[in-house]
């Protein structure tokens, strides 16, 4: 047996299934699901001074760019109930260059927005909470993962 084969039974065995299953995501719907799922909804200590502020602590870092974004959004479902969606599209959007698929399901969603009030020398958000259909950007026509949100309906 090959040491590679060897390595992967052996992690296989001792880590679980997770690590083979995720070598098989494309990086940016790995991206997207660590940047804008969070599901089950996390709860951040008090002193981040709400859920926005904590989340976007969380998603600054893991970009490795202090800028505040103006918006983000996050989805609080389930990975499987929000990539089916991109199984199949007809839907080619050109300011995108990607596929792009309008949900049918509504989802849980926090709008994260930064607060213009704040000095520009901090990022402060403001916390959006609504049930919405999503415009996602998908990473390929069929059996895609989305990749990104375009807009909420």
């Amino acid at each position: 047996m090959a040491p590679a084969v060897a390595q992967l039974l052996f992690l296989q065995l001792v880590l679980g299934p997770a690590p083979v299953v995720n070598i098989k995501v494309h990086p940016e719907a790995q991206n997207f699901h660590n940047l804008h799922i969070d599901y089950p909804k996390v709860t951040f200590a008090e002193g981040f001074q709400g859920y926005c502020n904590g989340f976007m602590a969380y998603v600054r870092g893991r970009r490795q760019n202090w800028f505040c974004p103006k918006v983000h959004y996050v989805l609080h479902a389930p990975w499987k109930d929000i990539q089916k969606f991109c199984n199949y599209t007809d839907y080619f959007c050109d300011v995108y260059n990607e596929y792009c698929t309008l949900t049918r399901d509504f989802f849980w969603l926090t709008t994260c927005t930064l607060d213009p009030k704040h000095p520009s020398t901090g990022c402060s958000y403001t916390t959006s909470v609504t049930r919405q259909r999503v415009y996602l950007v998908c990473s390929r026509r069929y059996k895609g993962s989305p990749i990104g949100i375009i807009s909420l309906i």
